[in-house]
């Protein structure tokens, strides 16, 4: 699985008060980092309630393609709000690249033990996220001030979202392997 977003060479100025109205419905709805939020229980109860339906092989074929285009939108608010891209989700011009290869044949009773096998993951990514908050403030400022924050605070945050993506797309049964914890997708994460 990998996730990677083009750098804005500028960054509008009203977006950062349009992402402060967005992290409210965000945090609401994903939680801290995506731990203990709607999304983090919901995927794998979604994934199971398909895989009962349909059965693990079926729902890999006939809806991952489907449910990969769920998390692409939702990979693609968490770049707008983390301030990786001024690009609105939905908008038909996204700059990020989220690919997932699926693999595996999941069941319900894995589905399900996703929530309490993700947990490590998600409280690392939580303390994570407390720093990304408060890179995001400081880059906001930067944006405020110059239209442009450091290369390196964007590439912390990058590494927040590809994170949060891998877990989102182990929560969904997508992937059979446990994400990493890392900020690096792999070598195709490096062709942007």
């Amino acid at each position: 699985m990998t996730f990677d977003v083009a750098r804005p060479e500028t960054m509008g100025r009203a977006h950062v008060f349009l992402r402060i109205l967005l992290l409210v419905l965000v945090s609401w709805i994903a939680g801290s980092g995506t731990g203990g939020g709607l999304v983090y229980l919901g995927l794998p109860v979604v994934a199971a309630i398909l895989i009962a339906d349909r059965g693990g092989a079926r729902y890999i074929a006939e809806d991952g393609e489907r449910i990969t285009k769920l998390l692409i939108f939702l990979v693609a608010v968490l770049a707008y709000v983390a301030l990786l891209t001024d690009e609105l989700p939905g908008s038909g011009r996204s700059t990020i690249r989220l690919e997932i290869a699926c693999s595996g044949t999941p069941t319900v009773s894995s589905a399900l033990w996703r929530i309490v096998k993700a947990i490590p993951s998600a409280i690392v990514l939580s303390l994570i996220g407390i720093v990304s908050w408060i890179v995001w403030i400081i880059a906001a400022i930067f944006i405020l001030a110059k239209e442009r924050y450091p290369e390196g605070l964007w590439k912390f945050q990058r590494g927040v979202v590809r994170w949060e993506a891998r877990l989102l797309g182990y929560l969904a049964s997508l992937v059979v392997d446990y994400p990493p914890f890392s900020f690096d997708t792999g070598p195709a994460a490096k062709t942007l």
